[in-house]
């Protein structure tokens, strides 16, 4: 329930940190707006509070065309309900839920009754999930017609409407507009872009956001001919169904958001293409909230205090991670990194773009499935770490294994270390990646029980209770400070090493 004095204060401030925890509606105008907006404030007497997007529409606000609703910033799931919640609006991006099917089969995984699944929904979000999926789809739609200048038959689809005709009712009846009004307007204010064979998108986060530690960190695990990470940028070839493409990231701090270069080839699979982005980017983490509790705890205050937007990178795609994962099983990261990308050279098909450094795609579990160990080991791979990798993608080939961000991280643990060769250290780092849970804690990590003073790994997990729930991003910061005392040490060597040579 929101406090409607707090939220109105926050609204009066236009503080960025509440973008995205609740929105305003305006009873004079009928538009609801995010805390951010630019607009004159307005009386607190004709302001309603919402804890959703969809909760404001569900009570007939419109969305404010100046601070536009559709970029607000999500909130990272932290709770079974809010996972629930969080899983639909996946599966509803995905296309995997349409008008009500399949959420039986989500609420099958969380053992509860599709009746039960449905009041989660509406307490989470306000709105039954058949809501839920129209305003998605007529916010991305939106988006689209403003960003770029696809034709609307295509982001009709691109939205998840099956007809044009049901995408103008429903344009029309909740936007009381045509499509093609605010299609002229944002051509109007020159807001519309055309690159040919690719458009842009922004995803938006909360700040402060640290996107040179989140391109250091890809960077040094990217994967040769499928990624392609540059010092302001992240690019990778993409394959999502029958669809494939290509994206290209850059960061746009003005704008506290991300903008997103796809070609046209995606724009069928464009809602689960942008979910997965909002994963790998972390983009819905709540950093004042994060930086707050984590404070409190004298080993990481100085850390949270000079690094505060410092996230948990996400995955692409859960498999793909995975895979890396066992791969860099106690072995060092550049290591690793060699031997993915004779990985995705071996299994992985081929594709042409415009970047020379993207040539192929993901490897499928499909394709891996059906090799044998022999032919993985020939890689280089250790044999036991080749059938680790068989296993794994055995598992997902018969969807036993889904490894859905925010779904049941305590679930995918368990079935991971199921999994031969896979220990804690690999299940939880995971979790922490592909699962996005924001409580994994590798325990075993040796560089992580280092930072704490060479515990063990009982005493790491005593240490890191005070840290809960947010023991992914303790990590992080865990992991960042040792390598810059690396870096000291190794400078500190360097200058003893030339200081002997000079004979001082």
């Amino acid at each position: 329930m929101i406090n409607s004095h707090a939220a109105y204060s926050a609204l009066t401030s236009r503080d960025p940190r509440f973008d995205g925890i609740f929105f305003v509606g305006v009873t004079s105008t009928g538009v609801y707006c995010r805390p951010i907006c630019p607009v004159k404030t307005p009386l607190q007497k004709n302001c309603r509070f919402f804890e959703s997007a969809f909760a404001a529409e569900k009570a007939l606000f419109r969305p404010c065309l100046r601070c536009r609703p559709e970029l607000a910033p999500g909130q990272a799931p932290i709770d079974n309900s809010n996972r629930v919640a969080h899983l639909i609006t996946r599966r509803i991006d995905e296309g995997l839920i349409d008008e009500g099917a399949g959420l039986e089969e989500i609420a099958a995984e969380f053992g509860i009754s599709s009746r039960q699944l449905r009041r989660i929904v509406q307490k989470e979000l306000g709105v039954s999930p058949i809501e839920l999926m129209q305003t998605r789809r007529l916010l991305l739609a939106k988006q689209l017609l403003t960003e770029t200048k696809l034709p609307v038959t295509e982001i009709a689809f691109a939205s998840g409407f099956s007809s044009l005709r049901r995408f103008n009712d429903a344009f029309g009846t909740h936007y009381r507009m045509p499509p093609s009004h605010l299609r002229k307007r944002a051509a109007e204010h020159h807001e519309a872009i055309d690159a040919g064979r690719t458009s842009t998108l922004q995803l938006s986060y909360r700040p402060p956001y640290d996107w040179q530690e989140i391109l250091k960190f890809l960077g040094a695990r990217m994967i040769r001919d499928v990624e392609f990470v540059t010092a302001d940028s992240y690019a990778r070839t993409v394959q999502l169904g029958k669809r494939t493409g290509w994206i290209n990231v850059t960061h746009v701090p003005e704008k506290r958001g991300l903008v997103v270069e796809f070609t046209h080839t995606l724009t069928p699979v464009l809602p689960a293409l942008l979910g997965r982005l909002r994963n790998l980017f972390d983009l819905a983490a709540r950093p004042d909230l994060i930086a707050a509790h984590l404070m409190k705890d004298k080993l990481l205050k100085k850390s949270v205090t000079k690094n505060p937007g410092l996230r948990v990178p996400g995955a692409f795609d859960g498999f793909e991670m995975a895979i890396r994962a066992i791969l860099g099983q106690q072995i060092a990261v550049k290591a690793a990194t060699t031997i993915a990308g004779r990985f995705a050279e071996a299994f992985g098909e081929k594709i042409r773009t415009p970047f020379p450094e993207l040539t192929r795609l993901s490897p499928l579990a499909a394709r891996i499935a059906k090799a044998s160990v022999g032919d993985i080991a020939r890689l280089g791979i250790v044999r036991t770490r080749a059938a680790s990798i068989l296993a794994l993608a055995r598992a997902f080939q018969a969807g036993s294994l889904k490894l859905d961000a925010g779904a049941n991280p305590e679930g995918d643990i368990a079935q991971l270390i199921a999994l031969p060769g896979i220990g804690q250290w690999t299940a939880h780092y995971i979790a922490m990646r592909a699962s996005r849970w924001p409580d994994a804690f590798p325990k075993e990590d040796i560089a992580v029980r280092n930072s704490l003073g060479r515990v063990s790994t009982k005493q790491a997990e005593q240490i890191s209770q005070a840290w809960r729930p947010w023991r992914s991003y303790a990590v992080m910061h865990l992991w960042k400070n040792l390598r810059n005392r690396s870096r000291i040490i190794n400078s500190a060597c360097l200058l003893s090493y030339a200081a002997l040579l000079l004979g001082n």
